[in-house]
């Protein structure tokens, strides 16, 4: 399988609110279904590292390092007797308009461009992230404080929902779907001990998701992520019909 863009994904935190599955329909594409924990539907604020990219194996210079911020949800698709866990993206956000433009001319996907910037420390076994983007002349950011050490996620765990999802779907038109594969092992976590959320989502997504500038997040996860591939191929997912 042809590896369209190798990077590493480092520091990924994410903000997850529990959310009302009709504000998601509009944006579900067809051919996949919510993908609910414990009967909820849930969105994350997601910030993370993006660091050393390559496509087709060839580095970018100057651009291949770069903050991202993203706010997504869950999903599944089922084939035969095989169920596909994935996500779809309201947005994406990173600083630099080129990287931003191939990947929304290659795959049709939702990049958009603002300033980034972020914060890093540790002391004493603990560690400070912060993830931070200027939208309207004021500055947003997610910041966490956890532990260092990081230990393997719970089976079964709301952790282990949020970043287990390997597949990722792409709405093109309300026909059409796109499906592609992620690859990367199951990350470790850092315990979580504080956290300090600002974010203007109305803004920033839209007044959909306005909600959510009220709504005290679920929990607050950070993994430390590791190298991830996204394969080149995609699947073409084509309905005549009403909703699949």
């Amino acid at each position: 399988m042809t590896v369209f863009l190798k990077a590493n994904w480092e520091n990924i935190i994410m903000v997850n609110y529990d959310i009302a599955p009709e504000i998601l329909l509009p944006y579900l594409p067809n051919g996949v279904t919510l993908d609910l924990y414990e009967g909820k539907a849930y969105v994350s604020l997601v910030g993370f590292m993006f660091k050393d990219t390559k496509i087709f194996g060839v580095p970018i210079p100057f651009l291949g390092t770069f903050e991202e911020i993203n706010l997504r949800f869950y999903v599944q698709r089922r084939e035969g007797n095989t169920i596909k866990r994935g996500v779809v993206f309201i947005n994406e956000t990173i600083p630099y308009r080129l990287v931003a433009w191939m990947a929304n001319k290659l795959y049709k996907e939702h990049y958009t461009v603002v300033p980034t910037r972020h914060f890093m420390h540790q002391i004493e076994g603990k560690q400070q992230v912060k993830f931070e983007w200027l939208l309207e002349k004021k500055w947003n950011h997610i910041l966490v404080e956890a532990e260092t050490s990081p230990k393997k996620m719970v089976a079964n765990s709301f952790e282990e929902f949020i970043y287990e999802h390997y597949y990722g779907y792409t709405k093109v038109s309300d026909k059409s779907t796109e499906e592609y594969r992620l690859e990367h092992p199951s990350w470790q976590v850092h315990e979580v001990m504080n956290y300090d959320i600002r974010c203007d989502f109305s803004a920033m997504y839209g007044t959909d998701f306005s909600v959510l500038n009220e709504t005290k997040p679920t929990a607050v996860f950070i993994a430390k992520g590791s190298s991830v591939k996204v394969d080149w191929k995609r699947t073409q997912l084509e309905f005549t019909n009403e909703r699949h």
